[in-house]
């Protein structure tokens, strides 16, 4: 059976930055599984994945327009640092929900100072090539509720 539109795909990879450092792995955990062709993983590896089959394997790099979309300036912003409640820790690389006009947004924190607290929306993984290692390790039919819910679990 091969990775095509509504299968569920089971992928054992490791994920790395352009300069070799691991940035993720499945490596001594369970392969991901994902519902393939409903934007459940980056378009650029769901797209190199298409047509697949268990035990293939491939490396495959992902430009940022096919991750998590080039960096945006304007998703950085300094919050007055009184907007946090009092005694909070607030520290660079913590991440938190905040609710914007656009929906909730995962921020984070770029840069604390005593008056400010600088928070970043981009995606941390946003403006790098991700170069992938895949070895597709299962390919099956999803469940009825698997195709209800248009993701596995």
């Amino acid at each position: 059976m091969q990775a095509t539109n509504e299968k569920v795909v089971s992928i054992d990879y490791t994920l790395k930055d352009d300069q070799g450092r691991v940035l993720d792995t499945s490596e001594g955990k369970q392969p991901l599984s994902y519902l393939h062709g409903k934007g459940n993983i980056i378009p650029g590896l769901e797209q190199a994945l298409e047509g697949k089959s268990p035990g293939e394997t491939l490396d495959v790099s992902i430009p940022p327009t096919a991750a998590y979309g080039e960096r945006s300036p304007e998703l950085a912003q300094s919050v007055p640092r009184d907007r946090f409640p009092e005694g909070t820790d607030v520290q660079v690389g913590q991440q938190f929900q905040v609710q914007t006009p656009q929906g909730v947004r995962m921020v984070t924190v770029a840069q604390v100072d005593e008056n400010a607290v600088t928070v970043d929306g981009n995606h941390p993984l946003a403006g790098q090539t991700l170069n992938f290692n895949v070895t597709v390790t299962d390919v099956r039919e999803p469940t009825s509720q698997e195709l209800e819910n248009g993701r596995i679990g």
